[in-house]
């Protein structure tokens, strides 16, 4: 039987396996993120305490990335990727144990998120290396669709199972998912056959360093149009979380649950915009520049939404855009940079990202603090 175009990756072996385990992980991380800012809300009653938390997992991929993407250009990207889960699971488990003793304060709390931070930047560029190695350059981009369908799917189901698991197992019984699903993500790398993976070439000697890889993206116009696109829509664009809120609780009136059926239809969008991209056959440059329109204008759009419906009615197509942006810059990044250099190429990505979302948080707060949600929508939007 035929696979269908959208589906195409599937027909790898390697890549149904990485599916069914990612899918399983994200569930487990989404489940960790609520369980961890819910504990230290706890503890704390500060919401700057859990932002605290956000940045400590972030900071690290902007200062060391670079070095993230030096050793997915060196070494073996499954071993890498594999040492990774390893790490991030047993840093799972001591959250568990962690919260099984009813801390008192969140020093150890944010140490371990400190020490993921830093495992998630230095792995990160080999997991993206490895993305590739599993489908292939012709099905790339149809892989990382499809991986941003899985990934919102396992968002909004890490985050319905989080309402369910903490309050029969606690916060120590989601920590504990958490680490066991990375067991998922191990046999799946494990059962992968070595034959089928379309191996990328190792960094060329005199090419290494953390300086060529830079020297190549500032070289290369292209990227610099991605990336300078990425940082402003996913600093002023993106904050989703920001404006959902503040428009939740200021304009719309719609308060908590108003928030949590926002963040509903913007993970359906998500799913949307996922699912179109993975049934197109190949994503140009000229996608992304739509895309990143169609964004703001949505966004300038759902400033003047008179009721809860149609703000939640303008998630969808603005989630939708975010994704086939998001999609085709991962795509674009992977497809237009050689082999040997993709692994710091991607750490340059994800440095973008942790400093747009490092940004454009605070921003786009003080904005809506100052001229209104509406107006911090429509103006940022614009730009």
């Amino acid at each position: 039987m035929a696979i269908p175009v959208m589906l195409r990756s599937l027909r790898h072996h390697n890549y149904r396996l990485w599916a069914v385990a990612d899918f399983v992980s994200i569930t487990g991380t989404w489940m960790q993120v609520l369980a961890l800012n819910w504990l230290i809300l706890s503890i704390t009653g500060s919401a700057t305490s859990v932002g605290l938390g956000l940045v400590l997992q972030a900071l690290p991929t902007m200062l060391i990335g670079p070095w993230g993407g030096v050793i997915a250009d060196r070494l073996p990207a499954r071993y890498v990727v594999a040492a990774g889960q390893v790490v991030q699971a047993v840093l799972s488990a001591l959250l568990a144990v962690i919260a099984a003793g009813d801390p008192s304060g969140t020093g150890g709390l944010y140490a371990i998120t400190l020490v993921s931070g830093v495992a998630t930047a230095l792995t990160s560029p080999a997991l993206g290396r490895f993305g590739a190695e599993v489908v292939g350059q012709e099905d790339l981009s149809n892989g990382l669709a499809l991986g941003s369908v899985l990934s919102s799917g396992g968002r909004i189901l890490g985050m319905s199972l989080a309402g369910i698991v903490i309050p029969l197992a606690g916060v120590p019984g989601a920590f504990a998912v958490n680490a066991v699903s990375f067991l998922g993500v191990l046999a799946a790398i494990a059962l992968m056959r070595g034959g089928e993976l379309h191996r990328l070439p190792p960094a060329e000697p005199g090419e290494r360093g953390i300086v060529a890889g830079f020297r190549y993206v500032l070289a290369s116009p292209r990227l610099l149009i991605m990336f300078g696109l990425a940082f402003v829509l996913g600093s002023l664009g993106r904050n989703y979380q920001v404006t959902m809120a503040a428009m939740s609780q200021g304009p719309l009136g719609a308060g908590a649950a108003g928030y949590g059926a926002l963040s509903v239809a913007f993970a359906v969008g998500t799913v949307l915009g996922g699912v179109y991209a993975a049934s197109r056959t190949r994503l140009p440059l000229r996608l992304l520049l739509v895309a990143a329109a169609l964004c703001g204008a949505g966004q300038m759009l759902s400033g003047g939404a008179p009721d809860l419906l149609l703000f939640g009615a303008a998630m969808l197509p603005i989630a939708a855009c975010a994704v086939v942006f998001d999609t085709t810059v991962a795509t674009r990044v992977q497809l237009d940079s050689p082999g040997g250099l993709r692994g710091r190429v991607i750490a340059a990505q994800g440095m973008v990202g942790a400093a747009s979302g490092a940004f454009g948080g605070p921003a786009l707060g003080a904005l809506c603090d100052t001229v209104g949600p509406r107006a911090a929508l429509v103006l940022a939007g614009s730009v």
